[in-house]
């Protein structure tokens, strides 16, 4: 077996390598940002807007819902338009409409082909031409062009108010009426729009490519795949193979000869010991993870209606209550509370175990703070998110109280650092039981891998505080991956991994050797393309050649690890004919074989189907990134965490017998569901949106004429099928854990048996 320095080594050097990679070209991220210039001006002279009315634009933005009503530069929601492509489109056909009367005295439709192709070659050159002036922070922008960004202005400024010649289109993009009633800020937001279009239209200074690498897609001013883009796609494909037979060979030669696996013990040592007072108090962080899921799974069935049903629910118009954009937004951070809360109880259930089968002084009081301090957060943010969306918090509280704006962050700020508060409280709780044990002498390499994925999902959150309210919006992208591809898709991996690996050591299952090398191993490979991985997100966001370099290589070998996943299922399985005992954990291993299989398929051939540059050029921001985050985030995270949440009920309730009715309803039905789910409908919509994009561009794959298609329609009405099978599923999941805590089940039946000190 390798030795375990050597191990160390290996994974310290990785962190050492890839984070310094992703904090180099982080600093690329702030020197090539898109400018925001400090004066915008017409060549007469005539001010037009200037940095501060473009960042109240971002606001204004932010405040009825960012991301989560559309999409900027492909982040965000699905269902309204991505209002950069959009924008740029309407503003460029406005544009040709113009010119063609100014030189023709006709519209533009009715010129010959030669005349058409005159003008457009004017378009691309007024369009991708740099006019920013860095000496006085100043851009220009021609009379014309001036002309073109008013009219597509009055356009927006009518969409989002409650203009009643637009209702069609806002109940087609699922938009309540008057979406923000104020026309002030409604003309600040265009602005903020319309600045977002000039990055993506307007060359860098010294390239031939915009500022977001010719995203998206538009043949009027040849936005089309940059030489580098294409590149960096056949080098991530190549390096995804050579990778994956790296992974074979070092498998099949590297390996060494497996120790033989120690007998299982007559009895499941977790049971050895009586459970410890802030043990007995899970039962609520238990309630929590299946109310907050049963929660967000409605929730999900209500979002998921609104894109056939764009105001209303079977005919009632619910949307000036519960508009699209907030249940979105609840559907989102319901998902990320309740699968963060049963990560916190895996780990405070291993805090006493580590401890030699003891609570450190006053824990119990601690984890009750905890689980109310998560509550107060849960419901403060919630209240937040409503209040801003209906516009009835001031404006000057939203990001702070109300609605950051953000994709998976959309939390006010202070609610952000109430969440960060309540992990980095956590990680006390933990390293109160985990330092004692680490001072015991013993191979404690596993635990102290263990105790530094603790630390790391304690202290990493805070990367969303380096950015505010008025960020550029390059910078805060950089930051918000740190939080939802660096610390949900790496950190939580690793933690996962070796709390399993623990816990399964400490059932006495595996030998601690085996599961310190594995973990160790593990870690390295998640770590090795997840670090600089993060880059991935950030192709189109305003950022050069090397970010793209960077992310299309390393997201390749994100992929790697994924395909010995088959293997970690089967080993996963096996261990349930290990003893008899393990029967009584057998549905719990059940959840964990779907993490690995949901890992493979939602993480691994879904996740690389988006991670070339040449394919996320096309389809960013349409279905195909829902079909990857459902499988991904629900598959892996949301597996695991009910996983986890079962496991730790039958150890707190010992007298507990799983109704296997309800566990194979819920077991089969969640799978089956996500499964239909994605393959009736986000999948074949997806496909089809970027066939579009790829023939007329991104524009056209999110227009109102596209989306409400009757093939697209037809296939939103098919989820419902998928999305009625999941909620089964979740439903009998939840009543399991309700029965489990309260039924007669539930009744303990504790061992007279004082701890074994399996932390050793």
């Amino acid at each position: 077996m390798t030795s375990y320095r050597r191990l160390w080594f290996i994974l310290i050097a990785v962190l050492a390598v890839t984070f310094a990679m992703l904090g180099y070209f982080g600093a690329e991220v702030y020197r090539s940002a898109p400018p925001i210039p400090d004066r915008v001006v017409s060549t007469s002279g005539e001010q037009l807007m200037t940095e501060d009315s473009i960042l109240d634009g971002q606001t204004a933005w932010q405040s009825v819902g960012g991301m989560q009503l559309g999409s900027i530069w492909g982040h965000g929601a699905y269902q309204a338009p991505d209002w950069t492509a959009d924008w740029l489109h309407r503003e460029l056909v406005t544009w040709l409409e113009l010119a063609a009367q100014d030189t023709y005295g006709a519209p533009y439709d009715s010129l010959t082909g030669s005349e058409q192709n005159a003008l457009q070659y004017e378009l691309k050159e007024a369009y991708r031409t740099n006019t920013y002036d860095a000496a006085t922070d100043t851009l220009t922008l021609s009379e014309r062009r001036v002309a073109a960004i008013r009219d597509t202005a009055d356009y927006y400024s009518r969409l989002f108010s409650a203009d009643p010649e637009l209702r069609s289109t806002r109940e087609n993009y699922a938009m309540k009426e008057n979406t923000l009633p104020s026309a002030e800020r409604r003309e600040l937001m265009t602005q903020f729009f319309f600045w977002t279009a000039w990055a993506a239209a307007t060359e860098r200074p010294g390239g031939d490519a915009t500022y977001t690498n010719n995203w998206p897609h538009e043949p009027l001013i040849d936005n089309v795949p940059t030489g580098e883009n294409i590149m960096w796609s056949v080098i991530s494909v190549v390096l995804l193979i050579a990778g994956v037979g790296g992974l074979v060979w070092a498998w099949a030669f590297l390996r060494g000869k497996e120790e033989e696996e120690p007998d299982a013990p007559v009895k499941d040592p977790l049971t050895t010991f009586v459970l410890t007072p802030s043990q007995k108090a899970l039962g609520k962080y238990l309630f929590l993870v299946v109310a907050l899921f049963g929660f967000q799974v409605l929730l999900g069935g209500f979002t998921a209606h609104y894109t056939v049903e764009g105001q209303g629910f079977y005919g009632i118009n619910v949307s000036e209550w519960f508009p699209y954009s907030l249940v979105r937004t609840w559907h989102i951070q319901a998902a990320l509370f309740w699968i963060a809360t049963g990560f916190l109880a895996a780990g405070l259930f291993l805090a006493p175990i580590i401890n030699g089968g003891k609570d450190p002084k006053l824990q119990k009081l601690g984890v009750d703070v905890l689980f109310w301090a998560l509550v107060v957060v849960v419901v403060g943010s919630f209240v937040g998110n409503y209040l801003a969306i209906a516009q009835i918090m001031p404006a000057e509280w939203n990001f702070w109280l109300g609605h950051q704006g953000y994709e998976f962050v959309d939390l006010g700020r202070l609610w952000q650092i109430g969440k960060f508060t309540g992990i980095a409280f956590w990680l006390v709780l933990m390293l109160r039981g985990i330092v004692p044990a680490l001072r015991k002498p013993g191979d404690k390499h596993l635990l102290a891998l263990l105790t530094a994925s603790v630390v790391a999902i304690g202290l990493f959150y805070g990367a969303g505080f380096f950015y505010g309210e008025r960020t550029p919006l390059s910078i805060m992208e950089y930051w918000r991956w740190w939080i939802v591809h660096l610390w949900v898709e790496g950190f939580f991996e690793v933690f996962a991994t070796t709390a399993l690996a623990f816990i399964f050591c400490s059932m006495g299952l595996v030998s601690r050797t085996v599961a310190t090398a594995a973990s160790l191993a593990s870690a390295s490979l998640f770590m090795l393309g997840g670090v600089p991985g993060t880059f991935h997100h950030l192709y189109f966001a305003g950022t050069t050649t090397p970010v793209m370099a960077v992310g299309a290589t390393f997201s390749a070998l994100e992929v790697v690890p994924l395909v010995v996943l088959g293997y970690e299922a089967w080993e996963n399985w096996r261990l349930k004919f290990r003893a008899p005992w393990m029967e009584n954990v057998r549905w719990p291993l059940m959840f964990f074989v779907a993490v690995a299989f949901w890992n493979m398929l939602g993480a691994g051939v879904f996740g690389f189907m988006i991670n070339p540059p040449i394919a996320l050029y096309y389809i960013q921001g349409l279905n195909t990134t829902p079909t990857h985050a459902h499988a991904a985030l629900f598959g892996v995270y949301g597996f695991l965490a009910l996983g986890f949440t079962l496991l730790i009920l039958r150890y707190i309730r010992p007298g507990i017998r799983f109704d296997e009715r309800l566990m194979k309803v819920g077991f089969w039905w969640l799978n089956g569901g996500l499964v239909l789910m994605l393959f009736t409908s986000l999948l074949p919509v997806g496909l089809i949106q970027f066939a579009a994009s790829a023939d007329q561009g991104l524009w056209y794959a999110r227009s109102e004429g596209f989306m409400q298609s009757e093939i697209l329609q037809t296939l939103r009405w098919v989820r419902t099928f998928g999305d009625v099978v999941f909620i089964v599923g979740a439903a009998a999941v939840g009543w399991q854990v309700v029965k489990g805590l309260w039924g007669d089940s539930a009744q303990p039946v504790l061992p007279e048996t004082e701890s074994a000190a399996v932390a050793k």
